[in-house]
């Protein structure tokens, strides 16, 4: 009995450690904004504590106004970032940049097959 646990451990070392098994697009996005939702959390409850020094936060940042709003539960980012930020990588832009990989694709095909044409022409 007491050998069979080491011979497992030796046999499972020779084999070598799995690699970490990847995550799906939706559990990657699920993921970020669980740990985004906790990072705020712990930094509003930080910025709350006795210990920390509002005066000196607050006149090194652009808006303060801005920032004792998030302190105070606001979102930290604004309807017009939300806005931005789907224009530039939203659904939208996927859809743009598919539509434009499609019509390089299209065009390059259309290109090799006019030079196999003015090869065999030639």
């Amino acid at each position: 009995n007491w050998c069979c646990p080491h011979g497992r451990k030796v046999q499972s070392s020779k084999l070598g450690p799995t690699p970490p098994r990847l995550l799906t697009e939706e559990e990657f996005r699920l993921q970020g904004e669980v740990e985004t939702r906790k990072a705020l959390a712990e930094l509003r409850s930080s910025c709350q504590s006795p210990e920390f020094s509002a005066w000196t936060t607050v006149s090194r940042i652009q808006s303060p106004k801005r920032f004792a709003n998030f302190v105070g539960g606001a979102s930290h980012v604004t309807p017009s970032e939300v806005s931005a930020h789907e224009r530039e990588f939203g659904l939208g832009r996927i859809y743009i940049d598919e539509e434009l990989f499609e019509e390089d694709d299209d065009d390059d095909e259309e290109e090799e097959e006019e030079n196999v044409n003015d090869s065999s022409a030639g």
